[in-house]
Formats: C-alpha cells, sequence, structure tokens
C-alpha cells in the first residue's frame, strides 16, 4: 500500500536523494566549460600581446635582412596601402608601384623617394586588357631582391549598395581587381621569392569578411577571397620560407574601408578608428609574427567580441542600423 506524503520538505528531500548523481554530473559539466572558457581567455590575452605589443618592444632584424630589398604593391592608391608602403620605405625598402594609371600613385611615388632616398618604379599594367600587363610586371621584377609583395583591397565600391545596384562594369572591375589581380600578382612574385627562399606577401583586406553585411554582398566576398586565399597560400609556403599574412582591419579613419554597418560614424581619428599611419606603424611590427591578425590591437579586442556574438544577433543588428541610417 502507498504511503502519501503529505509534507513538502519530505517529498524535495527524496526526489532530491534520487536526482542527486544528475545535479553532480551537471555541475562537472559546467565546472569543465567554464574552465575552457577561462583557458581560450588566457590563451586569446597571451596572443594579443606576443603579436601586438612584444615585438614593438623587442629589437628584430631589418626588414631588408628578413626579406629583401624591394617590394612590389597593387593597390597603391588606396590610403591604408599608402601609409604601409610609406612605413616600407622607412625601412629602406624600394617600391615598385603596379597601377592602371600613372596619377594615382605618381606623387607617392615621388615623395617616397625625395623623402626616405629609396628607388621607385612606377609599372603601368591594366589586367583587364590582355595578358601584356603580366609580362610587363615580369620585366620589373626581374633581377630585383624582391621581398614583399603587398595587395590591397580596392575601396572604391564600399558603400552600402545592392547587388543589383552596382553598375554591371563596376561590379566585373571589383571582382577583377579584388581576385583575379590579387592572385595572379601571388603567381609572378612568388616564384622569385621560393628562389631565394625567403620573402613576405601582405594582403590586406577588411574586417568585413568577418562576417556578412547587408548592401555590402561583393565587398564581404572579395575580403573573404582575399583572407582565405592568404590562409591557403601561408600553408603552402610558410615551410619554404614565404611569410603569407592577411590583415583584416577594421575602422581606419580616411579610409573607405569599414566594416562597421553603420555610416553615422565620424571619419575622425580615435582609439579605435586610427589613422592610417599609425594603423600602418602598428600592422608592420607584426609581419612574421602573425599570419592573420587585424594589425591593431583594438581590432582584435574588436575582432574578439565579435566572435562572441551570435550571427542572428549580428545580422538583426546591421539591419537596423542600416534603416536608421
Amino acid at each position: 500500500m502507498a504511503t502519501a506524503v503529505d509534507s513538502f520538505p519530505l517529498l524535495y528531500r527524496e526526489i532530491s536523494r534520487s536526482c542527486s548523481s544528475y545535479f553532480e554530473t551537471l555541475a562537472l559539466v559546467g565546472a569543465l566549460y567554464a574552465a575552457s572558457r577561462a583557458v581560450r581567455l588566457l590563451r586569446d590575452c597571451c596572443t594579443l600581446v606576443r603579436v601586438h605589443f612584444l615585438p614593438r618592444m623587442i629589437p628584430s632584424k631589418k626588414l631588408t635582412q628578413r626579406y629583401g630589398d624591394w617590394a612590389v604593391v597593387h593597390g597603391g592608391s588606396e590610403p591604408v596601402a599608402k601609409a604601409y608602403v610609406e612605413e616600407l620605405a622607412k625601412h629602406g625598402i624600394s617600391i615598385i608601384f603596379i597601377a592602371e594609371d600613372h596619377a594615382s600613385v605618381g606623387d607617392t611615388a615621388a615623395s617616397l623617394s625625395q623623402s626616405y632616398g629609396v628607388e621607385t618604379v612606377v609599372v603601368l599594367a591594366d589586367f583587364s586588357r590582355d595578358r601584356a600587363a603580366s609580362k610587363c610586371v615580369k620585366d620589373a621584377v626581374r633581377g630585383k631582391d624582391v621581398g614583399f609583395l603587398v595587395t590591397c583591397v580596392d575601396e572604391s565600391l564600399t558603400f552600402p549598395q545592392s547587388l543589383f545596384e552596382i553598375p554591371e562594369q563596376n561590379l566585373l572591375d571589383l571582382v577583377n581587381k579584388n581576385v583575379a589581380v590579387a592572385t595572379l600578382m601571388a603567381r609572378l612574385v612568388l616564384p622569385g621569392m621560393l628562389e631565394r627562399s625567403r620573402g613576405a606577401v601582405v594582403n590586406i583586406s577588411s574586417g568585413a569578411c568577418c562576417r556578412p553585411l547587408p548592401g555590402r554582398a561583393a565587398l564581404t566576398a572579395c575580403t573573404g577571397y582575399l583572407d582565405h586565399f592568404s590562409r591557403a597560400l601561408h600553408l603552402e609556403y610558410s615551410s619554404k620560407g614565404i611569410f603569407i599574412q592577411s590583415l583584416i582591419p577594421f575602422q581606419i579613419a580616411s579610409s573607405r574601408i569599414q566594416p562597421s554597418t553603420s555610416e553615422l560614424t565620424s571619419s575622425g581619428e580615435s582609439w579605435l578608428m586610427p589613422k592610417p599611419d599609425v594603423y600602418a606603424r602598428h600592422a608592420i611590427s607584426t609581419l612574421g609574427v602573425s599570419h592573420r591578425t587585424t594589425g591593431y590591437w583594438p581590432h582584435t579586442l574588436q575582432y574578439g567580441f565579435m566572435r562572441y556574438i551570435p550571427e542572428w544577433i549580428w545580422i538583426l543588428g546591421s539591419r537596423l542600423l542600416i534603416s536608421s541610417s
């Protein structure tokens, strides 16, 4: 005959006794999860110090000794690329600009020669027309100790636009410059680096590659390609003395590359939005240290925070900001 339970405390004690093993298991799982998160946070903090602070505190070999005397630059008219190239010139590295017209990089080339005493060469090459552009690049690098290849994503079509609003020719140019040309430039310059068993390939894309953004499908796709292309090259050539780096900056003052979904952000300098020269100075210190980085430690904090936001919340927030701007 069943015994009636007329006391809630007694009932609670009986249930707790029967479920105690489950509670202990859940507590163990929770403790393991918390420990794993703590270890991951500690690892991220150590990586932040190793990539962004130690290289700036510990002196290293000159860039010319580590990689070479010349740098080939495509996309040198972009603000971030200009600042990065100037930083290379400060280290005594001569520059070969690859551009479609002289006007876009001519002033920069002359300024670098006058200010830092380095050699500069402007090679006119339009890859969209014919294969003769490849020959021009090969002729320019022949006989030179090319230690750097710097490619920067084109910023001309980074404003929010539906895919159907972008003119067809502009869309073709965007894909050609940021996908086809970046890939071809690596193919043209890497053989010389492999012969010398040293060199660095730096692809500057954008933090826009980290998450999808409404109205910027082409931008996120192209920057995502540059990022994955760099990581794949790193796996192929890191064992052969070639350092491949993917730089994924977030907001930079005076730069049109804005991975943020809001257009309300001021273009002035701030802690999270440095000037191009400040960003370049930080980014170049990570060369040889990290093959994939934002290049600037506040941006790395932003990226770390972004990883913890569920994608559906990110997309919802993106749409709200776009609709209110």
